[in-house]
């Protein structure tokens, strides 16, 4: 990894004569060669044009540093500003290049959500909805709420809701794993005690159990249980 970090002020911009990109292209070719890079990062594409006026020097010279990374057989991500009713600033970035992924970060009833949207890939199906994204300690997570086709793996085996009665309606040994199953019913109808049995059921054949609950506290929900005859306080890491 070579990591070369080149600062530069617009303010130190001077138009004078043709502008080219080919003091570049001698430090990219020097530093591939150097390493034997097949991957290359550039962020951000306006530094290089940052104080350049002539549209048309920009645009050429935009396309041929696509091209020329593209002759040399490099993967490339090049980091972008969106651009005003544009995806970038330079409205070509994203006609020249083989995949676009756009990058949203907006605040809605105070909270805020980071998206991420793959707009273009050439040659390829792809996903066309927003995916919310996390950046945490563990670096970048894409939560997909989609899938572009309806094709997974599929169990056989049953497993036990914790309620021998409500397994004999399943057919007598609970539900599928990988099942999704809705819970509902008004205030006081036993939706928690029965998700309890789920995870009390779990936790007895030795599996690991996850258990989010976003209206009571565990320690209020391990007392509650308790009144059925659940003691989900034994299982609780």
């Amino acid at each position: 990894l070579i990591l070369d970090t080149i600062p530069i002020e617009a303010t130190e911009f001077e138009e004078s004569g043709e502008y080219d990109l080919e003091g570049l292209f001698v430090r990219l070719g020097e530093s591939i060669d150097a390493i034997g890079a097949k991957r290359i990062v550039l962020d951000t594409i306006e530094v290089l044009f940052g104080g350049l006026s002539n549209q048309g020097i920009i645009r050429s010279e935009l396309r041929r540093l696509f091209q020329w990374l593209k002759d040399r057989n490099m993967t490339s991500i090049v980091t972008g500003e969106r651009g005003e009713g544009a995806l970038t600033r330079q409205g070509l970035e994203e006609y020249v290049s083989d995949c676009v992924i756009l990058l949203d970060h907006r605040v809605n009833e105070q909270m805020s959500t980071r998206r991420l949207r793959v707009v273009k890939y050439r040659g390829s199906m792809h996903g066309t909805n927003e995916f919310p994204f996390l950046i945490g300690q563990q670096g970048l997570s894409v939560l997909p709420i989609t899938s572009l086709v309806l094709e997974h793996k599929v169990s056989n085996e049953k497993i036990s809701t914790g309620v021998p009665q409500l397994n004999e309606m399943f057919g007598g040994e609970g539900v599928f794993r990988g099942s999704t199953v809705l819970v509902t019913g008004g205030v006081g109808t036993g939706k928690t005690s029965l998700a309890s049995h789920f995870a009390d059921a779990a936790c007895r054949e030795g599996e690991k159990s996850l258990y989010f609950a976003f209206e009571e506290s565990s320690p209020q929900i391990i007392r509650n249980m308790k009144s059925i005859g659940l003691s989900l306080e034994k299982w609780v890491n």
